[in-house]
């Protein structure tokens, strides 16, 4: 692993210590992670780190995203702080998307991990098939 190898059992302790103990709910990647971790967040990201989209853009981008799932999920992207509304003073009022400097700081590793799932995604599948077919 390039040397970087992770001590879960550190960094346990030190997300305890950080919450005195009380709540593992807290821990900073947990909470992280589960933000970006939807079924959706990661192919908006992607989206927006290519340019600002409007709402039915990402609509038709995505097809098979529910206006309300894309809604809710943009909701969530930008209460995280990774992606930024605005809001144009047209008739009607048309909205534009885009990352946030947050947003693009996360767009490297997430790319990394888009890559990754597509170079891995037959081998995934057959792990999953050989397992199934054992139990």
């Amino acid at each position: 692993m390039d040397g970087k190898i992770v001590n879960l059992k550190t960094k346990l302790e030190i997300y305890k210590a950080m919450t005195d103990g009380a709540n593992f709910a807290d821990c900073p990647v947990r909470d992280v992670i589960h933000g970006i971790n939807g079924k959706w967040s990661p192919l908006l990201v992607m989206a927006l780190a290519e340019k600002p989209y409007r709402f039915g853009e990402l609509r038709r981008l995505v097809p098979d995203i529910s206006q309300r799932m894309l809604t809710q999920t943009l909701h969530e992207l930008q209460r995280d702080g990774y992606v930024h509304r605005e809001v144009f003073p047209t008739k009607p009022p048309s909205v534009e998307y885009s990352l946030t400097d947050l947003g693009r700081s996360m767009f490297v590793p997430l790319y990394q991990l888009v890559q990754w799932a597509e170079l891995n995604h037959e081998a995934v599948r057959e792990a999953r098939a050989s397992f199934d077919a054992r139990i």
